[in-house]
C-alpha cells in the first residue's frame, strides 16, 4: 500500500527537481528558488502545512526480471520544527540563480547542495553552514545548465548544458578540471555509478554514453530512445518507455551497456525516474500525470498514483524511511508513504544503493548508525569523515579516539560492526568471492606471498601496517601482489547471474 501523506504547494512555478540526503531534502523550480528542510530519521514522518490526505495506490502487473541504478529528483515545502516533521531552514528559500533552477543534488557526505539553472551556473551551498554560498561554478560556453552530480565521494561535481557540454569540476578547489563536448543535443541527465569508476549521460538526441571518471569515454548507446531523453537526473526517456540496462565490465578491461528491460506502464513521455536506496524499486514520473512504481528486480508493475494534475516532473526516495517524494507542473509536492514492506529505503544493508559496505559514502554510514539505533554517533562519524571503507577499520582504539566514552556503546558498536561483516557471508555470497579481510564481494583479487586471494585495496592496507599474512599470521616474504584474472572473471559472472 501506497500512502499520500501531504501535498506541499510551496512554489509559485513547476516543481523541476527534489532530492534527499540522510538528513535534508531539498526543492527547486521554475521560481528561481531552492527549499531546504531538515528531516527527521524517523521511518514515521508527519506533516503540518499544505494540504494532506491518505490514499492507496492502485496495482497491475507484469513480468520479467532486472538489475541496475538510477538517479532521482523532487520538491518539498515547509513544516514546523517538532519531531517526525520536515522543518523548513532558515535560511530557505535559497535565492543564488538568476533564472529558473533545474535540477538539485546533494553531495553523498551530506555537507553540499548543487543546483543548476539557466543562468549558465551551477552553485554549490554549504549545508553544514547554514545555506551559504561555497561557490558559483560557471558553465563553459555560458549555455543553461541542465543537470549535475556529485562524485560519491563528494570530491567532484559534472554538469551538463544545453549546447550538449560536460564539465567537470574539483569542488574543493573550486575549478573546472575538464569540458566534453557530447553532441549538439541538448544534455538532460547525468550520474555516476555507485561505485565512482563511471559516469553516465544523456541527451535530447536519445543517446546514452559512459565516461570514466576523467570524462573519457568508454561506451555509447545510440538511439537508445527513439524520441530522446528528457531527464534532468535520470535516464528518463521521451518515448513513454522506461528502460533498465546493465553495465558489464569487459574482458580486456572496457564497459558496454546492455538492456535488460523496457517497462510500458505510462502512455505519455516519461520525465522522471528514481531508483529507491535499497534499489528494490523503480518510480518514474509521466506527462500522462502519473507516478508508475516497479519492483526493480523483476520489471512488475506495483503501482500507478494518479494525484498530481499535471504533469509529473519530479521524483525521488528517501535513503532513511519509506517515504517518497514526488513534484508536477502543477507547483505541487507530493509525499507518499509505503505501508506495506515495499519500501524501506536505506532499511536494510545488503540494499544501500546495493553498494559493498566499502563502497559507502560517509552519509550511507550515518543512515546505516541510524538504522541501527545508533544516531547520536552519526555527527562524530561524520565530522571525522568515516566512509564504508573506514567504518570497516573501525576499533575498540578508534572509538575511544573519536571520544566514544560509554563502553556499551562502544560495545554495540562493534557488535554491529561484526554483523555487518558477516551480513555478505549470509547473503548467499560464494566465501571464496569474499575478501578475507573485508568480508565483501572482491573487485580488484589479488593473490599475495601467503597464496590466498584479497580485495587489491585491502591487503595493501593491511601491508602497509602488517608484514605477516592476514591468514596465517606467517611472514609475508614480499608485498608483491599478482591480479587473480580467474577469479575477478567468475566473480564477475556471478554477479552478472544474481
Amino acid at each position: 500500500m501506497v500512502s499520500l501523506v501531504c501535498t506541499l504547494q510551496d512554489h509559485a512555478d513547476d516543481v523541476n527537481s527534489c532530492a534527499f540526503s540522510a538528513s535534508h531534502f531539498s526543492t527547486c523550480s521554475g521560481d528561481k528558488t531552492l527549499r531546504l528542510y531538515s528531516t527527521t530519521t524517523s521511518s514515521s514522518f508527519s506533516f503540518s502545512s499544505s494540504t494532506s490526505s491518505s490514499s492507496t495506490s492502485s496495482s497491475s502487473s507484469s513480468s520479467s526480471s532486472s538489475s541496475s541504478s538510477s538517479f532521482s529528483s523532487s520538491s518539498s515545502s515547509s513544516s514546523s520544527s517538532q519531531p517526525g516533521r520536515f522543518s523548513e531552514l532558515p535560511c530557505s528559500p535559497l535565492t543564488g540563480h538568476g533564472y529558473g533552477v533545474h535540477c538539485c543534488r546533494f553531495s553523498p557526505c551530506g555537507r553540499f547542495l548543487a543546483s543548476c539553472s539557466t543562468d549558465a551556473t551551477t552553485v554549490v551551498w554549504a549545508v553544514w553552514a547554514g545555506g551559504e554560498v561555497e561557490a558559483v561554478l560557471h558553465h563553459p560556453g555560458r549555455s543553461a545548465v541542465r543537470v549535475c552530480a556529485f562524485s560519491p565521494d563528494s570530491v567532484h561535481l559534472v554538469s551538463g548544458a544545453s549546447d550538449g557540454t560536460l564539465a567537470l569540476w574539483d569542488v574543493p578547489a573550486k575549478r573546472l578540471i575538464r569540458t566534453r563536448v557530447v553532441n549538439d543535443a541538448m544534455l538532460v541527465a547525468c550520474c555516476f555509478s555507485p561505485c565512482g569508476r563511471l559516469l553516465a549521460s544523456g541527451s535530447t538526441a536519445g543517446d546514452l554514453r559512459l565516461w570514466d571518471p576523467q570524462l573519457i569515454p568508454v561506451d555509447a548507446q545510440k538511439n537508445a530512445h527513439d524520441l530522446g531523453l528528457t531527464c534532468p537526473c535520470a535516464w528518463r526517456p521521451a518515448d513513454s518507455l522506461l528502460k533498465i540496462w546493465t553495465v558489464l565490465e569487459t574482458s580486456d578491461g572496457g564497459w558496454r551497456m546492455c538492456l535488460l528491460h523496457t517497462l510500458r506502464g505510462q502512455t505519455a513521455p516519461v520525465l522522471c525516474c528514481s531508483y529507491s536506496s535499497d534499489g528494490q524499486l523503480l518510480a518514474s514520473g509521466s506527462v500522462d500525470k502519473t507516478i508508475v512504481i516497479y519492483d526493480a528486480n523483476n520489471a512488475v508493475l506495483l503501482y500507478t498514483l494518479k494525484q498530481h494534475e499535471r504533469y509529473v516532473t519530479a521524483c525521488a526516495f528517501s535513503p532513511t524511511a519509506a517515504v517518497m517524494a514526488t513534484g508536477s507542473m502543477d507547483k505541487t509536492v507530493k509525499i507518499w508513504r509505503f505501508e506495506d514492506g515495499h519500501s524501506c529505503p536505506g532499511r536494510t544493508t545488503a540494499g544501500r544503493s546495493r553498494l559493498l559496505v566499502a563502497d559507502w559514502s560517509e552519509e550511507d554510514v550515518g543512515a546505516w548508525l541510524v538504522e541501527e539505533g545508533l544516531e547520536a554517533l552519526a555527527d562524530t562519524f561524520r565530522a571525522n569523515n568515516i566512509d564504508g571503507a573506514e567504518l570497516l577499520r573501525v576499533t575498540k582504539d578508534t572509538l575511544v579516539e573519536l571520544c566514544v566514552e560509554s563502553v556499551g556503546l562502544r560495545g554495540k558498536v562493534l557488535r554491529k560492526l561484526e554483523e555487518l561483516k558477516g551480513a555478505s557471508v549470509c547473503s548467499g555470497v560464494p566465501d571464496e568471492y569474499l575478501c578475507p579481510i573485508t568480508r565483501e564481494l572482491m573487485k580488484e583479487p589479488v593473490i599475495a606471498a601467503d597464496g590466498y586471494s584479497y580485495e587489491r585495496a585491502a591487503i595493501e592496507s593491511w601491508t602497509s601496517r602488517n608484514r605477516s599474512s592476514p591468514m596465517t599470521n606467517l611472514p609475508l616474504r614480499t608485498t608483491l601482489l599478482t591480479p587473480n584474472h580467474t577469479l575477478k572473471m567468475a566473480i564477475g559472472r556471478w554477479t552478472t547471474s544474481h
